[in-house]
């Protein structure tokens, strides 16, 4: 586990595709509109929270489930300080496609985003919570791991119906404006680059870019910075280093947005290095 006393992230070498933040206070994480490039599950397990998923925001309890496709902007605050507690699994988008792709046996390759961003299926909370508590038990092998995250995902892609083509599709002027974007994130970027590249005036695109991707092109550029310094930081580089390499003005720029974002530092996100793999067994590869 590393970061600070009232939150926790795990991983482990076994499941590389997964990685898990255990908050047990959440009145101290309030987090700004962000996304990640990984698909994301998360179980409350105490009080209660807003929940904000694109254009849809609800108030969530105990119980429930949030589910949040790569590069959906979302946000999960405290409700007027009440005490509240969640556990969100981390998951690279394109295990989880190669998952998507033997059960439905569909030709196209990616990950398919799906319909339903919140669920109160009892059932499914059981099953994460369950899921948690074997990956973190002390006494875990590899294997074991490897077969509990298994299961598990192949059951949710089994349970979960896709999103419709007419919910995934994108005009073609932004997908290219944040195409554009996350190529150059690293880059001094402005907004007249943005605009140039897609041939549009920068007041338009702020409006329309924000319509459709829930942030505005300099939102969205931080976004993409900040998923690229979380990339880094979990590879063990200095803080210093990464803000420089993903485009941050300094240290403390990196800082402040990585926390207002994150509501945890990039230093409690790094953590320590990796758990070492269990000796008793040899881990295999874990294939989807």
């Amino acid at each position: 586990m590393t970061g600070g006393p009232m939150s926790h992230y795990w991983r482990h070498p076994a499941v590389p595709h997964l990685e898990i933040r255990n908050v047990e206070d959440g009145r101290r994480f309030s987090h700004a509109r962000h996304s990640h490039s990984t698909f994301s599950i998360g179980a409350i397990t105490q009080g209660q929270s807003t929940y904000l998923n694109g254009d849809s925001s609800r108030l969530i309890g105990a119980g429930s489930v949030v589910l949040m496709n790569p590069g959906a902007v979302h946000a999960c605050n405290p409700v007027h300080e009440q005490p509240w507690a969640y556990r969100m699994f981390y998951v690279d988008a394109q295990w989880l496609a190669a998952l998507q792709q033997q059960q439905r046996s569909r030709t196209q390759k990616g990950f398919v985003p799906f319909a339903q961003t919140y669920s109160a299926d009892v059932r499914l909370f059981e099953d994460l919570d369950d899921l948690y508590h074997t990956l973190t038990a002390d006494d875990c092998l590899p294997d074991t791991m490897q077969d509990a995250a298994l299961f598990f995902f192949q059951r949710l892609v089994a349970r979960l119906q896709p999103a419709s083509d007419d919910a995934r599709t994108e005009p073609q002027k932004m997908a290219q404006a944040a195409a554009f974007i996350r190529e150059h994130c690293a880059s001094e970027l402005r907004l007249e680059d943005i605009a140039s590249a897609v041939q549009l005036s920068p007041s338009y695109l702020i409006r329309a870019f924000k319509a459709c991707h829930g942030l505005t092109p300099h939102g969205y550029l931080i976004d993409c910075r900040l998923k690229l310094a979380r990339d880094h930081l979990r590879q063990g580089e200095g803080i210093a280093q990464v803000a420089a390499r993903v485009g941050f003005a300094d240290q403390a720029h990196l800082q402040r947005l990585f926390k207002r974002a994150l509501a945890t530092t990039p230093g409690q996100y790094r953590g320590v290095p990796t758990q070492a793999t269990d000796t008793r067994r040899s881990p295999r590869a874990m294939q989807p």
